[in-house]
């Protein structure tokens, strides 16, 4: 193994990158490795894959990526200094990518396999289709998951979709032009969510439906917890979107409970003491909680649009400080390409 030189990368503009966040999930992209060869060598794509290593716990294996590869050029693994979740991880490799590695495109995936290096020759075909313009993302026409995350992924998706106006198909499975990595490396939401990042900021993009895979090794690392932090993130990406219609829809429920306590004025004649009691409190009680809530979703929407005045995070100039080294494990006693 030997450290990459970071002025050295394979030459010609046809060679794929294959960017794929991990952490400690070594035995699952050690499987995947060979599912990539095969998949680019019936396209006849060269390709290099850079794992990005996201403070991992456990140490890469001895044996990890010693098989023989006959479209993969390259293997390399960029280390983080700590671990940052695998969307900031993505968006560390993304710069990278940018900085060191010019190439025809990027696939991003995981490295669970739960995205299947056998879909890549689909997603580049699509590709090639657009002109090499457009990001290519996978849409999850199926999922593979349990009933009960299921139910609440669509119940996500609901959500998702009133609060921002976008439906949630795509993740990180998907194809980059080079030449569109110089607008994402400049786009602060890729630090927080990449596929949301994308389609907000109104890149040219497309999706293709392909079924979402399963594991090849391994248990998942992501928890409930992350999993809900992930959703999150992506309704950050929309922030002010988020608050506006959270303000618009706070100012419709308090027009419609004007309304009925109009209705309620005017047949108070006929109802019983206690039901006119009963529904006076219930008035009362949602509009007290109605008025508070319009002041937090005009301080989200303007504390998220006066964010805009100052840029904070910029991708391409704060990355690279997470970034500790880059390793080459494959080829094993090869210098560096020059």
């Amino acid at each position: 193994m030997t450290l990459l030189d970071h002025s050295q990368s394979l030459p010609g503009s046809d060679r794929v990158v294959v960017l794929i966040p991990l952490f400690n999930d070594w035995e699952a992209a050690d499987l995947l490795l060979g599912e990539l060869d095969r998949a680019f060598a019936q396209s006849g794509i060269s390709a290099e894959v850079l794992f990005v290593d996201d403070g991992s716990t456990e140490s890469m294996p001895a044996g990890f990526s010693r098989g023989r590869f006959t479209a993969l050029r390259a293997i390399d693994i960029l280390q983080l200094r700590r671990n940052l979740g695998h969307q900031r991880a993505i968006a560390v490799g993304l710069v990278y990518v940018y900085e060191k590695r010019p190439c025809r495109a990027v696939v991003v995936m995981d490295s669970d396999g739960e995205d299947q290096p056998a879909d890549i020759p689909r997603l580049m075909e699509r590709f090639q289709a657009e002109g090499q313009r457009s990001i290519v993302f996978a849409a999850r026409s199926k999922r593979l998951e349990r009933f009960p995350f299921r139910i609440l992924y669509h119940l996500y998706r609901f959500i998702h979709r009133a609060l921002t106006g976008d439906p949630v198909r795509v993740g990180n499975f998907s194809v980059v032009p080079f030449e569109s990595l110089a607008k994402l490396v400049v786009i602060p939401e890729i630090w927080n969510h990449y596929a949301a990042a994308v389609i907000r900021s109104r890149m040219r993009f497309c999706s293709i439906p392909i079924a979402r895979g399963r594991r090849v090794a391994g248990k998942s690392k992501m928890n409930f917890i992350g999993l809900l932090l992930h959703g999150l993130s992506a309704f950050f990406v929309y922030g002010d979107i988020v608050g506006a219609r959270l303000l618009i829809g706070i100012a419709l429920a308090l027009i419609l409970e004007v309304a009925l306590i109009a209705v309620w004025i005017g047949v108070r004649v006929t109802a019983s003491p206690s039901i006119l009691s009963v529904a006076a409190y219930l008035a009362g009680l949602l509009g007290i909680v109605l008025l508070q809530a319009i002041p937090i979703a005009l301080i989200l929407v303007f504390s998220v649009i006066g964010s805009r005045v100052n840029i904070g995070f910029l991708p391409i100039r704060d990355c690279p400080y997470f970034v500790n080294n880059v390793q080459r494990v494959y080829p094993v006693a090869a210098a560096a390409p020059s």
